[in-house]
């Protein structure tokens, strides 16, 4: 087996065991899981060990392909953390995939670093982090610190929906996300 599909291997290996433990389930489709996933698990409701291993060497080429064409994508718990420290502080819609199992911990704040700032005609400023993040502000307080590339930024939650962002530990102004 080539190294690369050893990790594919050991899960849908380690994903056959756990799904043993409810043989009653596994031949129920869970509502939004991908079919490709759902016909490996049925396999596990054949009896005959040689028709058995057949299913799952057919449906795991199947999971396989289905994930190297972008069809399914399988992600690990903490790939969904780091997806959604990545788009903190962006309005977007319930992803029901990022709900399953644990409740997933809520991203409060981000520290990152300043890749440059700009001060506006107005006097608000624009913040490109280190995390390729754009961020605005959007009160009209005074930036009283270096803004040089590499300085510390932290990105926090406030009330109703708001973020505060503060560089190099200076005090902290209201901003908004572009992108």
């Amino acid at each position: 087996m080539s190294p690369s599909l050893r990790p594919l291997a050991a899960a849908a290996v380690a994903a056959g065991f756990a799904l043993v433990a409810a043989p009653a389930a596994a031949q129920l489709p869970v509502e939004g899981r991908a079919a490709v996933l759902d016909e490996l698990v049925r396999c596990r409701a054949i009896a005959a060990a040689a028709e058995r291993l057949a299913c799952f060497d057919a449906a795991a080429s199947a999971l396989d392909a289905a994930e190297r064409a972008g069809d399914v994508v399988v992600v690990d718990r903490e790939q969904m953390r780091q997806t959604r420290q990545r788009l903190f502080g962006l309005s977007l819609p319930d992803v029901p995939i990022f709900e399953r199992g644990e409740r997933p911990e809520q991203v409060d704040s981000i520290e990152t670093t300043l890749v440059s700032a700009r001060q506006r005609p107005l006097g608000d400023w624009i913040f490109e982090l280190a995390d390729g993040s754009v961020w605005e502000q959007i009160d009209n307080e005074r930036i009283n610190t270096s803004t040089r590339p590499g300085v510390p930024v932290r990105i926090r939650r406030a009330a109703m929906g708001s973020f505060l962002l503060s560089v190099n530990g200076a005090r902290s102004v209201r901003a908004s996300r572009v992108r």
